[in-house]
């Protein structure tokens, strides 16, 4: 085996890649480590470009192995690896949105580009999997224009500073208030993905200052490694536009593009492409004329994004006709769905729409995690569907959507920092956001929608929290951004919610969600290779203020959480037990707690501590409470009550005096008198009146009195005259 060795120190630790023959079939192959976590990154292009779907054709997996964490997960009789992890299909989203900006974007080969992750030690591997995929690109002979750095900006909620570090420990719920991913080129950045706990402006702008120097480091030190090692690249030169397709274009479609600038933008752009793919097929209809005709599809597409830069840089004109830092119209509607959902919550703006739904259980309900990196319990989720018919199209249903599920995360992200504690809210809480209709941004849609129904269903969440995508503009003349040429003070303007062609022909799409408070939720993609940090800390700032305009009126639709949740929804009642008594509510091999289940159909969860969640509808859960409650309560010394004679000994009765309670009421203690025979006073099934007066907690007796109780229960009886 053939090795070679490079180290890096970075973020407080050393980074180390081995370049062997391990997978030399691979285009491009490294292994990444750092604090016992290792990564496998390889990079494959295809032979060929026969079968192209049409657009550059690029997949990124990543693959978490059990053996990583020394685990053997999975099913009784399945032990191998299935569908990726929800954090599986993130990490991979994250390194996709990194890599792929920096592709030529006319390569009509497969690339492929594969993390596995080998063991998970004390840094994070999805962090560490963007840095091994460019390494892997980086020294490949696959054109690409990278090498990019990747790093992790914390703050843990115990406290400390905000640092630049590589690993977050994932447990399902998170400990940390701030959680940012940065990866970035050129000084510039490329891809963000990140949680925070209501961080102002400037808060998240050092932070991203904070990440550039180490993110600098990692792409030299990655630069230096490909010019000692690296492949030469492939040479896939950009195919050159035929002059004909431009005069065609210039004839017919040219010059009515301008009219995609009005109120029917994204209608209007749409019905000239058609217009202009008719033209193309009816002027190449052969299969010789193929590529001229890929050619002109793609012409069409820049000519609009030519247009649309120029206007915003020389006009400040959007495609709409709304002003650069405008909003479009908004529309807020919290309940009055249906009785049977907990809460629902929908939001306009523009023409997208979002119906949101909340669903409330008990904690037994909530999901479990078992991982290769997380293990435990997540009572909040968020899920997103985008259907076909939102954008007016056919479409499949079923199976893993890896964009729903990315734009799922992100709402559920924004939202976390705002969700009550356990203790203060016990209950599971999930949301699902339909997409009815899109037109820009359904993501952060969602957001808006999904508070709405949590304000809806009662849940007292901290503060209303609202999204918005933003969207940059840069002078097309700014070559560096586009082919890695370096210059000074980039001309840009930023785009306040940015709909379907801006989102398309712009140059990013970046998501900032919060409350009035501050950020909880930021996302970045973009469309070229970089974008400055300066044009993200305006960008965050002009977010603000489209958030407080759209929280506005979320709170004037509805301006608190309601004070109770939903009839409909089930009930949750908590008591407090010893844990020494957790075994006698379960009973042995379940039986009692299934018992009280079957009994009064509601659902009980018992956690270590010794906390008790009973959670049931239409008054099973107080039912099942007080059984609980009968069977753990410790009795004392002067506590008085009913009970039942269950049993005649000589020496006294038994009394039953709850569900799992008894006592002994001796013969001296059943009336003020002396009693010959317990059976002259009672009999079983008789209900009588009682005080404890003796506890004997080794061997478990309570001690009771009726005529302590009641003295004068009993008529005393007539004494016989005296002879």
């Amino acid at each position: 085996m053939h090795s070679k060795e490079y180290t890096l120190e970075v973020g407080g630790h050393t980074m180390t890649a081995v370049f062997s023959d391990l997978a030399d079939q691979a285009n491009g192959s490294v292994i990444l480590k750092c604090e016992d976590t290792i990564v496998l990154a390889t990079a494959v292009i295809s032979k060929s470009d026969k079968n192209n779907p049409g657009f550059f054709n690029l997949t990124v997996e990543y693959l978490e192995k059990f053996y990583a964490a020394g685990l053997i997960l999975g099913g009784q009789y399945n032990k191998r690896e299935g569908r990726p992890s929800d954090e599986a299909i993130l990490s991979a989203r994250i390194i996709d949105r990194t890599i792929r900006p920096l592709f030529a974007h006319h390569i009509k080969n497969a690339v492929q580009v594969v993390a596995t992750v080998l063991s998970v030690g004390r840094m994070d591997p999805g962090v560490m999997a963007v840095n091994a995929c460019s390494l892997a690109l980086a020294t490949s002979d696959i054109p690409w224009a990278g090498p990019v750095g990747a790093v992790l900006v914390s703050k843990p909620k115990s406290g400390g500073e905000m640092k630049v570090d590589q690993y977050i420990p994932n447990t399902g719920e998170s400990n940390y208030e701030l959680d940012l991913t940065v990866c970035g080129k050129d000084g510039n950045v490329v891809m963000i993905e990140s949680m925070a706990y209501e961080y102002d402006e400037a808060t998240m702008g050092a932070a991203l200052d904070m990440a550039m120097p180490e993110i600098a480091k990692l792409e030299k030190w990655q630069r230096d490694i490909a010019a000692e090692i690296g492949k030469q690249k492939k040479d896939m030169p950009a195919p050159v536009m035929p002059e004909e397709v431009k005069a065609l274009f210039a004839s017919t479609v040219g010059p009515k593009l301008p009219t995609i600038f009005g109120a029917d933008s994204k209608k209007t752009l749409y019905a000239l492409e058609d217009e202009w793919k008719t033209i193309v097929a009816e002027k190449y209809p052969t299969e010789a004329d193929e590529k001229t005709a890929e050619l002109a599809e793609d012409y069409f597409s820049e000519m609009v994004d030519e247009l649309l830069h120029e206007k915003a840089l020389k006009e400040n004109a959007r495609a709409d006709g709304r002003a650069l830092d405008e909003v479009r119209a908004l529309y807020a509607k919290a309940g009055g769905f249906s009785p049977v959902l907990h809460g629902t919550g929908i939001f306009y703006r523009g023409e997208t729409h979002v119906l949101s739904v909340l669903t409330l259980g008990g904690p037994e309900t909530a999901t479990t995690i078992e991982g290769m990196e997380i293990r435990g319990t997540k009572r909040f989720t968020h899920h997103y569907n985008f259907p076909g018919y939102s954008v007016g199209e056919t479409g499949r249903f079923g199976g893993i959507n890896r964009r729903e599920m990315g734009h799922g995360f992100l709402a559920e992200k924004a939202l976390y920092p705002m969700i009550p504690e356990k203790m203060d809210f016990p209950y599971t809480i999930r949301l699902v956001s339909e997409s009815t209709a899109s037109n820009g941004s359904t993501s952060q849609a969602s957001i808006c929608a999904a508070t709405l129904a949590l304000m809806d269903g009662g849940v007292p969440m901290k503060r209303p929290v609202a999204g918005l995508a933003m969207g940059l503009i840069l002078d097309t003349q700014i070559s560096n951004l586009k082919s890695g040429t370096e210059i000074q003070e980039p001309r840009y303007k930023i785009l306040s919610d940015i709909q379907g062609p801006e989102d398309h022909h712009g140059d990013m799409d970046f998501k900032v969600a919060g409350t009035r408070n501050g950020i909880t939720a930021i996302q970045l993609d973009i469309k070229v290779g970089g974008v400055p940090v300066q044009a993200l800390k305006d960008a965050m700032v002009q977010a603000k203020a489209g958030r407080l305009q759209i929280l506005d009126v979320i709170e004037k639709e509805i301006a608190a959480p309601r004070a109770d949740i939903s009839p409909s929804a089930p009930k949750i009642l908590v008591l407090k037990i010893r844990p020494d008594q957790i075994g006698g509510v379960i009973g042995s091999g379940g039986k009692t707690i299934k018992a009280i289940r079957e009994k009064t159909g509601a659902e009980i969860t018992i956690e270590d501590d010794g906390t008790v969640y009973v959670t049931g509808k239409n008054g099973a859960a107080d039912a099942a409470l007080v059984i609980v409650q009968e069977m753990t309560h410790e009795y004392k010394v002067g506590e008085e009550m009913e009970g039942e004679v269950v049993k005649i000994l000589e020496v006294g009765a038994i009394v039953k005096i709850s569900s799992s309670a008894d006592g002994m009421v001796h013969i001296s203690e059943l009336a003020p008198w002396r009693v010959n025979k317990v059976t002259d006073l009672v009999k079983e099934g008789m209900k009588v009146p009682v005080k404890v007066v003796g506890v004997d907690l080794e061997r478990g007796r309570i001690s009771l009195s009726i005529k302590a109780a009641k003295p004068d229960f009993f008529p005393k009886p007539v004494e016989a005259p005296k002879a």
